[in-house]
C-alpha cells in the first residue's frame, strides 16, 4: 500500500505540484512580501502537476520495458486520463476566478511584467514541445546542453517572477529590491540547473540513442560530475559567502542557505553509481524541497526590518 502511494505521489508528478508551492513559499519569505491568494497557490500546485503529467503520459503512449514509470503510465492510462480532465478543470476555474476578480488590474499590468509573462509562457512551451509542428524545430527541450539551464529558468521564473506578477495584480504591491530579487532568481536558476542536469544522468541511455547532446553525452558521468556539478556548485557556494557579508545576514542564515549545497554536492558525487527511477523523483527532486525548507528556516533567524 505505501509503495503505490509513493508511487502515485511521485509518478504523478503531485510532488511537483509542491515543489512549485514550496519555492515560491521561500522567495516570498526571502523578498518579505505578502502573500499571494489561496487560489492563486492552488493554481501553482495544480498547473505543473497537469504539465508534466501530460507531458510525460504523451511519452509513456507505448510502455517501455524495464521502465517503471512508463509501465505505471500505462497501467493507470483510464485514471490519468480522468483526473487530468478533473485537474485541468479545476485549474481551468481557479483561472477564470482570477481573472474575473482582477481583470481590470490584469489590463493595467506595466508593460514588463507582460514581456516577463510571454518569455515564460514560450519557455515552458519550447520545452515540452507544446507549440504547433511548425515550431518544433525550436523545442528547447532538444537543444542538449541548454535544456537543464531552460528548466532551471522555468523553476526560477515559477519561484521568483510570477509570485510578484500576481501580487501586483491581486494587490497593486510592487517590489523595489532589484539586488536581492537578482540574487535570488540566479540562486535558484543555478541550483535548479543543476538539479537537472543530475537527472540528466537518468536520461543518459536514451539522450546518446537520440543523439541529444547533453552535459553527460558529451562528456561521460565522471567528467560531469567533476568539471561540471560540483564547480557550478562551488562557484553557488562563493557566491552565497559574498552575497551574505554584503547584505549583512549572519552566521545563521548563511550555514541554512549552505546546507543545500553542501548536500548537492554529496548527491552528485553518489551519482557515478546508477539508481532507479523513483531515487531520482525522491531524492534529487527533494533537494529543491530541502532548499525551499532551509530558506523559509534562514528567514526565522532575519531582523524583521
Amino acid at each position: 500500500m505505501g509503495s503505490k502511494i509513493i508511487r502515485f505521489i511521485f509518478f504523478g508528478n503531485y510532488f511537483v505540484g509542491i515543489l512549485a508551492v514550496a519555492l515560491t513559499l521561500e522567495a516570498t519569505q526571502q523578498l518579505k512580501l505578502p502573500y499571494n491568494s489561496i487560489n492563486y497557490y492552488l493554481l501553482l500546485f495544480l498547473a505543473p502537476t497537469i504539465y508534466y503529467t501530460y507531458a510525460y503520459h504523451k511519452m509513456s503512449a507505448q510502455p517501455v520495458p524495464n521502465n517503471p514509470r512508463s509501465l505505471w503510465y500505462f497501467r493507470h492510462k483510464n485514471f490519468i486520463k480522468w483526473s487530468q480532465a478533473i485537474l485541468f478543470t479545476v485549474c481551468l476555474g481557479l483561472a477564470v476566478s482570477l481573472l474575473y476578480q482582477n481583470y481590470q488590474n490584469i489590463l493595467d499590468l506595466p508593460v514588463n511584467y507582460w514581456v516577463a509573462i510571454g518569455v515564460i509562457i514560450f519557455a515552458g512551451a519550447f520545452y515540452y514541445g507544446l507549440l504547433p509542428k511548425s515550431f518544433r524545430q525550436i523545442n528547447l527541450r532538444n537543444t542538449g546542453w541548454l535544456k537543464a539551464f531552460v528548466i532551471g529558468f522555468v523553476w526560477a521564473c515559477c519561484a521568483n517572477v510570477m509570485p510578484l506578477i500576481m501580487l501586483k495584480i491581486e494587490t497593486g504591491v510592487g517590489y523595489h529590491d532589484p539586488l536581492l530579487w537578482t540574487w535570488l532568481f540566479i540562486k535558484n536558476w543555478m541550483f535548479c540547473t543543476v538539479n537537472a542536469i543530475i537527472f540528466d544522468i537518468k536520461d543518459y541511455p536514451t539522450d546518446s540513442n537520440r543523439h541529444l547532446k547533453t552535459f553527460v553525452v558529451q562528456y561521460g558521468l565522471r567528467k560531469t560530475i567533476f568539471y561540471i556539478l560540483i564547480p557550478l556548485l562551488i562557484v553557488g557556494i562563493i557566491a552565497l559567502s559574498i552575497f551574505v557579508r554584503y547584505k549583512g545576514f549572519g552566521l545563521g542564515p548563511f550555514l541554512l542557505n549552505l546546507l543545500p549545497f553542501l548536500l548537492t554536492i554529496y548527491i552528485a558525487y553518489t551519482m557515478r553509481r546508477r539508481k532507479n527511477i523513483l531515487y531520482y523523483l525522491m531524492v534529487i527532486d527533494g533537494l529543491i524541497l530541502f532548499k525551499a525548507i532551509c530558506g523559509m528556516l534562514a528567514m526565522q533567524f532575519m531582523p524583521l526590518t
